[in-house]
């Protein structure tokens, strides 16, 4: 089957919804039906050859180029296939995704793939806040699969997570990991305040030295086997962690214990013994 390709012909002044744009979706069909997938701009529906030049049919790959931030919702639900991204792309990218993989060469709103259940989210600029979290009112986040954000990323990353790996190349802004209840955060470029806050399991790992919340207790520093099995798993995705014992060990950290929680945070501490 070939790809699917669709071009923007002209970036909307307001967020276009397009659901419809998954290889779930459009693996099937014709070009002509293709053609005639809804999507909403504000509160009107449109045909989706409104806004794109669509070339090829019946593939499980999709190709969006001169992406836009405006446009939201791509790969919402998705369970199988491939979807790029050239250009940047609006909220809610991979929410609810199952399976497949979704590749951006460009910048992400919030809430990219929000409350995910599987898959490959690889985001090659920044993205926004809510990275792999639990949407407002839902007591879980992400529950499997892999979040990449080569750049930095918003506030609240992995709000809620359960399980599954969110990594971030940058810096992350405040809250990554509220109220974690498991799953792994890797922070290769460090993160701002409140880091963990009221989290009850789960990881998060720190590159950079963070400002701890008093609720965080001290344990032991030592280098955790787990990160060594992590670390092959990330080395095929072309990310490089810290992991074998003359890299330095890690100061492990248990809370937050105003919940009270058993999540931990380590700091890696590169030149010192354990």
């Amino acid at each position: 089957m070939s790809a699917i390709t669709l071009t923007l012909k002209t970036p909307p002044t307001v967020p276009l919804e397009a659901e419809c744009l998954t290889p779930d979706a459009l693996a099937g069909l014709t070009q002509d039906e293709i053609r005639a997938q809804p999507v909403f701009l504000g509160k009107r529906q449109y045909r989706l050859d409104d806004f794109f030049e669509i070339a090829g049919e019946r593939g499980e790959e999709v190709q969006i180029c001169r992406a836009t931030s405006q446009l939201k919702c791509v790969g919402r639900g998705m369970t199988r296939g491939r979807i790029t991204i050239r250009g940047n792309v609006g909220m809610h990218l991979g929410a609810a995704m199952q399976g497949g993989i979704i590749e951006v060469h460009g910048n992400a709103g919030d809430w990219v793939g929000a409350e995910m259940i599987g898959g490959l989210i690889r985001i090659h600029g920044n993205a926004g806040g809510q990275v792999g979290a639990a949407y407002r009112g839902s007591m879980s986040g992400m529950r499997n699969g892999t979040i990449v954000i080569e750049g930095s990323a918003g506030i609240e990353v992995g709000t809620r997570m359960r399980r599954g790996t969110i990594v971030v190349r940058g810096p992350v802004r405040d809250f990554a990991g509220l109220e974690m209840k498991g799953g792994t955060i890797f922070l290769l470029g460090g993160a701002e305040q409140r880091t963990g806050a009221w989290m009850r399991r789960g990881t998060i790992v720190s590159l950079l030295p963070i400002p701890l919340l008093p609720t965080f207790t001290f344990a032991c520093s030592y280098h955790p086997e787990f990160l060594r099995l992590l670390g092959k798993y990330l080395e095929q995705l072309g990310i490089a962690i810290p992991c074998q014992p003359q890299d330095g060990p890690y100061r492990l950290y248990s809370g937050d214990s105003s919940v009270p929680g058993k999540g931990e945070i380590l700091l890696w501490q590169p030149g010192f013994a354990a």
